[in-house]
């Protein structure tokens, strides 16, 4: 990926809009994480340090490589034929490893995610696909959960869907308040798991199945 897409910044630049971004090179990132090493106090220069830089922007790559996936592609391939199956399809557990926005900290658990077809599906490998494309980008909770429905919702019109993700927080456990062992939780339910309470409560009872 070459450029980051526009983006309009908020508060006192609030009227800024910018051009798409160049991404720097791998040198120019390796020299920002040296500058980074050296505001922290540490001589980028040290044996134990002076190869960092280069294992952090490898790190970055894999951590983030959602931004050069779509979604849509990995939903694509749907199969029309499913014999009259007209009932829930879900995926428990699906790990979730994703940074949070506003301290590139680490948030990680688990996604359930379900979907009511109408007349096609998707194979299964391709709802976990797309958390984890979602996740690894640079997220609010509350986003991804909402990015992950839409998606669904786009490309397979089903009648409804179901997500709910269950992460903890480094941005809180490690730094600020420092409250470990508590978890976030967020949904989205849209068409008939919106609509349906006891269809909902199927869903969130397998969640809740162990």
């Amino acid at each position: 990926m070459d450029a980051i897409r526009d983006r309009t910044l908020v508060g006192s630049d609030a009227d800024l809009d910018l051009e798409a971004v160049k991404r720097p090179t791998r040198e120019e990132a390796m020299a920002a994480v040296r500058t980074l090493i050296a505001w922290a106090g540490d001589d980028p220069r040290r044996e134990g340090v002076i190869d960092t830089p280069k294992r952090v922007v490898d790190a970055f790559g894999e951590w983030f490589e959602g931004y050069n996936l779509d979604p849509a592609v990995e939903l694509s391939r749907t199969f029309e034929d499913v014999q009259g199956y007209d009932d829930i399809v879900m995926l428990r557990d699906i790990e979730v490893e994703s940074h949070c926005e506003h301290h590139m900290a680490p948030f990680l658990g688990k996604a359930f995610v379900a979907y009511m077809p109408t007349n096609r599906v998707v194979g299964i490998s391709k709802l976990a696909k797309v958390v984890e494309i979602f996740a690894r980008r640079l997220q609010t909770q509350e986003t991804m959960t909402q990015q992950i429905a839409d998606a669904i919702t786009d490309s397979l019109r089903p009648a409804g869907v179901a997500v709910l993700v269950d992460a903890v927080h480094q941005c809180m456990t490690t730094r600020g308040v420092h409250h470990r062992h508590v978890s976030t939780i967020t949904t989205q339910f849209t068409g008939v798991f919106k609509t349906d309470a006891t269809l909902r409560q199927r869903f969130l009872d397998f969640v809740n199945k162990r």
